[in-house]
């Protein structure tokens, strides 16, 4: 991690560098980064009219302790048509916005580039507005260094770094194919902070799945009946039908990038594989993992293959990646985190 870090540092140095910024944890370490390190540094955060309660707030306190200098944009999404439609590309749209007003700021004050924070474990979630970093040329040095979100974390706790916990859109937080409004931003919004009040705990999720409002929380303090009838009658009076609470609750631990799977055919062979949860464009694919190697690909069959360094790398159309040849997981991890960045997901 160390390693890391340090290749992070080297990164920035020379450079003239816009931080996509929220104040998470990922952006928060790319700010301090940037602005120990860096010519020049600037925080650019673009409040979308969706975020939680003390978002802007927030970020600037943040960013006033880093010592960086920070820009405030008003773009109230609930305004744009293909955004509020909530289809399943909607975080494409969203950052397709978001970061053409940030590009508008990198032509403006003449700096060198734009990094925003999607690390490592966010290539392992649904999150289609990726595609957008690629191509608008959105440098993303947390993967370029190989950080996971947990590496983050554990480097700004070594730091002592404050960071948001709580930056993600309120948007997400509606079920797709439900029209987005104000109305519904604002019971999820309503809501999540009574359970944060209630819990103690500032990491609360409530999702609003069809007029049902599922609660994540990280721990039980809401188990007893007089609190969860009051959440519920809370919950109903702004305008939500039913209340449910999912036990598994909320958490930032990831699963595992990668999983042991007995080779069958080659005994003394290791495999590791990993699933995604999207579909891969399998050309775009095929083509950027020419980078590490030969590839050989099928699109009718429906998968890429490339060898790098006597281990071979299978992916699948359908979101499936396996490792064979690996000596272990650790290994296993280091080469899934070289093909990650060259994934192309399908929209």
């Amino acid at each position: 991690m160390q390693d890391k870090l340090n290749r992070l540092k080297d990164y920035f140095r020379g450079q003239r560098v816009i931080v996509a910024f929220s104040g998470g944890a990922d952006s928060t370490l790319l700010a301090k980064i940037a602005q120990d390190y860096s010519v020049n540094a600037l925080a650019v955060t673009v409040d979308n009219g969706v975020m939680p309660e003390g978002f802007t707030k927030k970020s600037r306190e943040i960013a006033k302790k880093i010592g960086i200098e920070q820009v405030i944009i008003k773009e109230n999404l609930l305004k744009n048509p293909s955004f509020v439609v909530n289809s399943p590309n909607r975080c494409y749209i969203c950052k397709n916005i978001l970061h053409s007003k940030i590009q508008e700021v990198l032509q403006e004050k003449d700096f060198d580039l734009v990094v925003d924070g999607t690390n490592i474990t966010d290539l392992l979630e649904d999150r289609p507005g990726v595609l957008v970093n690629y191509e608008k040329d959105i440098k993303m040095p947390l993967i370029d260094v190989g950080l996971t979100s947990e590496e983050v974390r554990d480097i700004l706790k070594y730091m002592e770094i404050t960071y948001s916990p709580s930056t993600t859109c309120l948007a997400t937080r509606i079920s797709s194919g439900s029209p987005l409004t104000l109305k519904k931003i604002n019971r999820v919004q309503y809501a999540e902070k009574l359970l944060k009040d209630l819990s103690g705990t500032e990491i609360v999720r409530v999702r609003d799945e069809k007029g049902t409002a599922v609660i994540e929380v990280d721990y039980n303090k809401l188990l007893n009946s007089q609190t969860l009838f009051y959440i519920d009658s809370e919950l109903k009076a702004v305008g939500f039908r039913k209340t449910t609470l999912n036990l598994e609750g909320y958490s930032h631990q990831k699963k595992d990038m990668v999983i042991y799977k007995p080779c069958k055919d080659e005994k003394n062979k290791v495999m590791f594989e990993t699933e995604l949860p999207y579909q891969l464009d399998l050309e775009k694919t095929s083509k950027e993992m020419e980078q590490l190697g030969k590839v050989k690909y099928s699109l009718e069959m429906g998968l890429s293959m490339v060898e790098v360094d006597g281990r071979n790398v299978t992916v699948f159309s359908k979101g499936k990646i396996v490792a064979r040849r690996v000596k272990d997981k650790k290994d296993a991890q280091i080469i899934l985190s070289q093909v990650l960045p060259l994934i192309r997901r399908k929209l």
